[in-house]
């Protein structure tokens, strides 16, 4: 993606945050997108991998969920490595 566009999504309390989307990609039919609530510039920016989910009660939108489980994550960090070239994407634990 060479322009980054910022989306809305409501979190499970009601909230409403926006994420700068700045890669997305499809492993084994699963879309993911990696998203950062700051300037993607910045050296240390804080990014987060998100998945599409399904939601029958909704045909016509998209429901994302943050990804969790550490396996999954590890193996989506590296591709999203692979297609960003000279970014290290480095897991914290919060």
């Amino acid at each position: 993606m060479n322009e980054n566009a910022r989306l809305s999504f409501t979190t499970e309390d009601g909230d409403t945050i926006e994420l700068e989307v700045l890669e997305q990609t499809t492993i084994a039919g699963q879309n993911y997108i990696l998203v950062a609530d700051t300037v993607p510039d910045e050296e240390d920016t804080q990014v987060y991998i998100m998945k599409e989910v399904a939601d029958a009660s909704q045909e016509d939108m998209v429901s994302y969920e943050f990804v969790e489980e550490e396996q999954e994550l590890l193996s989506i960090s590296k591709v999203f490595e692979e297609l960003l070239e000279d970014t290290d994407i480095v897991k914290q634990d919060f």
